[in-house]
C-alpha cells in the first residue's frame, strides 16, 4: 500500500474507510456517513473482516481495528486525523471544513477530536491486556485475532449445549 504522501498529486476518485464493527461509536459515524451527500464515492468496510483482507492484502489489519483507516483508489493511505480530514473533505457539505482542518492549526484541532474519540472507545471495551473481549464470549487478541472464549469459562467449568 503507498501512503499518502508517496502518491501525492493522485487524483482520489473513492475511498474506502476502514471502521471497528464492534465500536458504537464507529457504527454511529458510519450511518451518519451513509446519510451524507457525497462528493467523492464512500464506501464502509469493517475493519480487519475478510473484505477488508481480500481488497487490501498488504495493509497491516491489527492497526486498522485501533485506528480509523481510509484507503484512496490508488492505494493512499490515511490515518488517524488525517483520515478524518479527507472523509470530510469526500462530504459535499463538509468539504470547507477539510480544507480548514487541514491548516497547521485545524490538523492540531481534528487531532485533539480523533484523540478524543480513541479515549471514549478505550472506556467503552473492556480491556484485558493489548485485547478485549466481547458479551458474547468472542475476544481480540492482537497475537492471535478473533478467537471464542465463551461467558463464564474462566473456571474451566462451562455449560455445553
Amino acid at each position: 500500500m503507498a501512503s499518502a504522501s508517496t502518491t501525492a498529486g493522485t487524483p482520489v476518485r473513492r475511498l474506502t474507510v476502514l471502521y471497528d464493527a464492534e465500536c458504537s461509536l464507529c457504527s454511529h459515524v458510519r450511518d451518519w456517513l451513509l446519510r451524507q451527500p457525497r462528493l467523492v464515492p464512500l464506501e464502509l468496510v469493517p475493519a480487519g473482516s475478510d473484505e477488508a483482507r481480500r481488497r487490501f492484502p498488504g495493509l497491516d489489519h491489527s492497526v486498522t481495528l485501533d485506528e480509523v483507516t481510509v484507503v484512496g483508489d490508488a492505494g493512499q493511505v490515511f490515518r488517524g486525523a488525517a483520515a478524518w480530514i479527507v472523509v470530510l473533505w469526500a462530504l459535499r457539505e463538509h468539504r470547507a471544513l477539510a480544507h480548514r482542518l487541514s491548516t497547521p492549526t485545524g490538523a492540531w484541532l481534528a487531532r485533539g477530536a480523533v484523540l478524543a474519540a480513541a479515549k471514549w472507545r478505550g472506556g467503552q471495551r473492556q480491556w484485558g491486556g493489548n485485547g478485549y473481549r466481547r458479551a458474547d464470549g468472542w475476544a481480540y487478541e492482537p497475537g492471535r485475532g478473533w478467537i471464542y472464549v465463551g461467558p463464564g469459562c474462566d473456571d474451566g467449568t462451562c455449560a455445553t449445549r
